[in-house]
């Protein structure tokens, strides 16, 4: 199995086309971020040991940063090649190996199907399946594409219209029934019948993390896949043993766990005014001003932060690099030292965001670890639409700002 590097070459593709090279500083990770109160600055604390002062400080590591690692007895004592989903290499060749892949859910269903492909044997150790519903991949027309190039108000239009039938958590509590019985179909795949009673879900579409796949279900019909829905009792020198006592030999091991979802911006040690770390504000869990600005950090703004989690994180992405680019304009119209978002605005928000949260069927169903953290809150999601979104980061709400004037000579 052998790495695609076409989504390597589109990213690299736009750094070249928009110039962007010149002002990134690859492989050097920031470590941790504190605010020097005197300064008015933050300081930046990178992997290097280099150091960068800097005004504003503006996260983009999403929800995704921290691997999930299960704690399953012996993992460390696995003898052969060990890999995370996350922490993938490309170069590993799966030729005639035997795999085992611990996990069901978004990471394996797009490798399972690739490395299925190459190796001798694959087991794939499920703890409770998921809705897996067909992707559909029909590409856009070359007249189509061109009309977009000539015409982008065209693809705008596109899109709103997209989001008006589908956005919205409403929209798929509307649509569940739909989406199972899409589902139900995809996995009617499975030639099987007892496999494909394995991968029927228990929770309502939705509940979880919704996936999609044309090439999931086909793979169990493979006779080198096999499902393995006993728990896992512990891992060996020389592979999975399950609670029934079977012993599955494997030469490579998979972790396609996923991620720690609801730490955001707390996966770096980030420090604020008054020596307050971010993990200590987040400790009842991660939220933020319309998920871009947390009390208590001034001039830091955040890119796919708590509850914002949406129909299309691109879009949604988009809406909040708009809102932090006049945010910024402010802080220069007005020759601003720091802004930083008051308590009061960003508790009541949160408020009235659970609230709505707490209504939503799906996120609610009892199997919603991936979106819930241990003190009940919803870190994750967004409750409303598309559109609600874009119009809720359309103002800068000024008045639920502290400033600060800059000093004069600075």
């Amino acid at each position: 199995m052998r790495h695609d590097p076409k989504s390597s070459r589109t990213l690299e593709h736009c750094a070249e086309k928009y110039g962007l090279l010149p002002h990134l500083r690859l492989g050097d990770a920031v470590k941790r971020a504190r605010w020097d109160e005197a300064a008015a600055e933050w300081r930046l604390d990178l992997a290097s040991g280099r150091t960068v002062w800097t005004d504003i400080v503006i996260s983009a590591i999403g929800m995704f940063n921290d691997i999930a690692v299960p704690d399953i007895p012996g993992l460390d004592s696995f003898a052969g090649k060990r890999m995370h989903s996350a922490r993938w290499e490309p170069d590993h060749d799966f030729s005639g190996e035997t795999v085992g892949v611990i996990g069901s859910a978004a990471s394996a269903v797009q490798l399972v199907p690739e490395v299925v492909k190459h190796a001798r044997q694959v087991y794939l150790f499920q703890r409770s399946p998921n809705w897996v519903a067909p992707k559909e991949d029909t590409p856009y027309t070359e007249g189509q594409l061109e009309r977009f190039r000539t015409d982008p108000d065209s693809a705008l239009a596109l899109r709103r219209a997209i989001f008006s039938r589908f956005g919205g958590p409403r929209a798929f509590d509307a649509i569940r029934n739909d989406m199972e019985s899409a589902c139900y179909k995809n996995m009617a795949q499975v030639e099987d019948p007892e496999v494909r009673e394995r991968l029927r879900p228990d929770h309502p579409w939705g509940a979880k993390r919704p996936l999609f796949s044309n090439d999931y279900y086909p793979a169990f019909n493979r006779p080198n896949l096999e499902l393995v829905t006993e728990p896992i009792e512990r891992i060996t020198e020389a592979g999975i043993e399950t609670r029934d006592g079977g012993l599955r030999r494997l030469g490579t091991l998979i972790l396609a766990t996923g991620f720690a979802t609801t730490k955001f911006l707390a996966a770096i040690e980030v420090v604020g005014r008054r020596g307050r770390s971010i993990a200590e504000a987040w400790s009842d869990g991660a939220q933020a001003y319309k998920g871009v600005t947390t009390a208590g950090f001034p001039n830091l703004f955040m890119l796919y932060g708590p509850n914002t989690n949406a129909d299309s994180i691109i879009t949604m992405i988009e809406y909040q690099v708009d809102h932090v680019l006049r945010q910024i304009q402010r802080i220069a119209r007005e020759d601003l030292a720091w802004i930083d978002v008051k308590y009061g605005p960003m508790a009541a928000y949160n408020h009235e965001i659970q609230r709505e949260l707490e209504s939503i069927d799906m996120w609610n169903a009892g199997c919603s670890d991936y979106y819930r953290v241990p003190s009940g809150r919803i870190v994750t999601q967004w409750p409303r639409s598309m559109p609600a979104l874009e119009q809720a980061l359309s103002t800068l709400d000024e008045e639920a700002y502290e400033t600060v004037a800059r000093a004069s000579g600075r």
